[in-house]
């Protein structure tokens, strides 16, 4: 049984495929189209997909797309009444979503399958379900507690509920515009970023100000009803209306000044941002302490766009009451359509759950004898090396620079150890360099520490791991003077934990460069540019390599030096 599930309603367009169960691959389309998180029908990841899972079209029993556009009409059309300034801007993004992209589907499968009697049985599944569904129907737990939330799905923007075994059960849904998510765009946008796309940024610069002097009226913005419904004082923004900016009028009297993109920052600029992170993790605290009291259960899986908010999932790790939480490496829109392929083998199907999702590989990779041919095409001078990961660790103890391409390509926004750029977090002005001569982005921005999950407790304060690098936690203060290029202002950090039999590899490589060290840990981002995907194929990591300030790239075998 072959499912093909995929996503294209909104954002991070996505593919995967689950034979029998097991998830076998998924990819992001912004990877091989090189358009980040690209809303495109993601055609080049479906045929990526069926290619390496060695599948043709003609194997595929069912097609399961995240997103229904049968889903809250009426609600839908009493907001277009409530609300007619922002009748344009609606019926634009409705015509998109609920007619165009439905249509091209319809027209994708009858040419992708001329003959009906052998077409696959086409399954939509609600947004905001796929998001829960890819990730509780995959976590470590028979049962759990469930929250999702976003700036929005067909209309809910969060749910809470829970789920035992292949059942889930929703007790509260939010709809827009009461969206926790779209709160935290506009602050985004207020910053000078691109809300929608930027949200991480906001959360790296919030430790930079200070939430006193905004956080009353930050809190004013939205609340958490006893049910588990989120409000917004909608007399604060603009988005409702679908305007030309998030926030609103009442939003500026009252910090200040929005930024503009590329101007510096002002002191405002970052007591809001540190306001509004505050107010997300204290709405989500408040909604995950809901389900802790009415669930009892002793685990929590979040998803959405805004568990993608790392800073939040720590302190639902150590304030919320459970044991643990799950937040999958595709938490955002790129997860869904392994949600929606789940949801039809688990719920419409009605198989029982056998597989769970801790190995964030599932993507394509390219073996030595691929690499070798793209070196020899482009005549560039690498050699095979026996012990690359000895040579990779002598090189970060010398202070190199390297781009690190292994394996199968991880899924979702985090580097996890084969796409990634790697350097030793010991130098105080490795962060500084990397942000400057590599990713060409802003220099307060953090980089995460990967460390071998045995090996945790002596350098972080965390009781549980982060293979998925998706929960905050703090450095030991310690530690913070031998690690300062992955030690944020704060004194926190947001911590990857390697397991050797998930990536023997890399956790071989945090254990030789502990060897020469002292210290298991390495500073690791993602194997890209600002405003670029993470690199996909040996081509990207050679273009990338010449044309920053990465000092060596080491292709699964190959090393290449400059």
């Amino acid at each position: 049984m072959v499912i093909l599930g995929m996503n294209y309603a909104f954002h991070d367009s996505s593919a995967c495929l689950v034979r029998d169960g097991e998830l076998v691959i998924a990819i992001e389309e912004e990877r091989l189209t090189r358009d980040k998180h690209t809303a495109a029908f993601p055609q080049r990841a479906i045929d990526r997909c069926l290619r390496e899972a060695g599948l043709g079209y003609g194997d595929v029993d069912h097609v399961a797309v995240a997103f229904d556009p049968r889903l809250d009409r009426g609600r839908k059309a009493l907001y277009a009444l409530r609300h007619p300034r922002a009748l344009r801007g609606f019926a634009s993004h409705e015509w998109r979503t609920v007619v165009q992209k439905p249509r091209y589907l319809r027209r994708w499968l009858a040419r992708t399958w001329p003959e009906a009697s052998r077409r696959p049985r086409l399954h939509t599944v609600g947004h905001h379900m796929a998001h829960v569904a890819g990730s509780f129907f995959i976590c470590p737990w028979e049962e759990a507690a469930l929250l999702s939330l976003d700036g929005s799905g067909e209309w809910a923007t969060g749910l809470i509920g829970q789920g035992r075994g292949t059942d889930i059960e929703v007790f509260r849904e939010s709809y827009f515009p009461m969206s926790l998510g779209s709160v935290y765009e506009a602050a985004t946008e207020f910053c000078g970023f691109q809300p929608n796309y930027d949200e991480g940024k906001t959360m790296g610069l919030a430790p930079l100000g200070d939430p006193e002097r905004f956080i009353d009226a930050a809190r004013e913005t939205v609340r958490v009803e006893p049910d588990g419904a989120v409000r917004v004082a909608l007399d604060w923004f603009d988005y409702p209306d679908w305007g030309g900016h998030r926030y609103g009028e009442k939003f500026v009297r009252a910090f200040g000044q929005p930024r503009r993109k590329g101007e510096d920052f002002q002191q405002h600029h970052l007591d809001v941002a540190a306001a509004f992170q505050q107010v997300m993790e204290e709405r989500g605290l408040e909604l995950a302490g809901i389900l802790r009291r009415r669930t009892a259960h002793r685990h929590l899986v979040v998803a959405g766009g805004v568990a993608l908010n790392s800073v939040m999932n720590g302190r639902l790790v150590r304030e919320a009451g459970f044991d643990d939480i799950y937040v999958m490496p595709a938490a955002g829109d790129n997860g869904t359509a392994i949600g929606a392929a789940y949801w039809v083998w688990n719920r419409e199907l009605g198989r029982p759950r056998d597989f769970v999702h801790m190995d964030p590989y599932i993507g394509n990779g390219y073996d030595d004898a691929a690499i070798q041919a793209v070196l020899a095409e482009c005549k560039l001078p690498a050699e095979r090396d026996e012990d690359v990961v000895g040579t990779a660790a002598r090189l970060l103890r010398e202070g190199k620079i390297i781009g690190w391409f292994q394996g199968r390509m991880e899924i979702g926004p985090r580097a996890l150890g084969n796409r990634s750029i790697l350097a030793d977090p010991t130098r105080a002005d490795t962060k500084d360099r990397v942000n400057a001569e590599v990713k060409h982005r802003e220099a307060y921005r953090p980089f995460a520490p990967s460390v071998p999950a045995e090996r945790k407790g002596e350098w972080f304060e965390t009781e549980v791991e982060a293979p998925f690098m998706l929960k905050v936690c703090d450095v030991r203060p310690e530690a913070r003077e031998r690690i300062p290029a992955v030690t944020h202002v704060d004194g926190s950090a947001r911590l990857q934990t390697v397991r050797k039999e998930t990536n023997p590899r890399y956790h071989e490589l945090l254990e030789r460069f502990g060897e020469l060290s002292g210290i298991p840990v390495v500073l690791n981002t993602s194997f890209n540019i600002m405003g670029e995907p993470m690199v996909e194929s040996p081509w990207d990591a050679i273009r990338c390599f010449y044309s920053t300030g990465l000092d060596a790239l080491i292709l699964g075998d190959y090393v290449l030096t400059k």
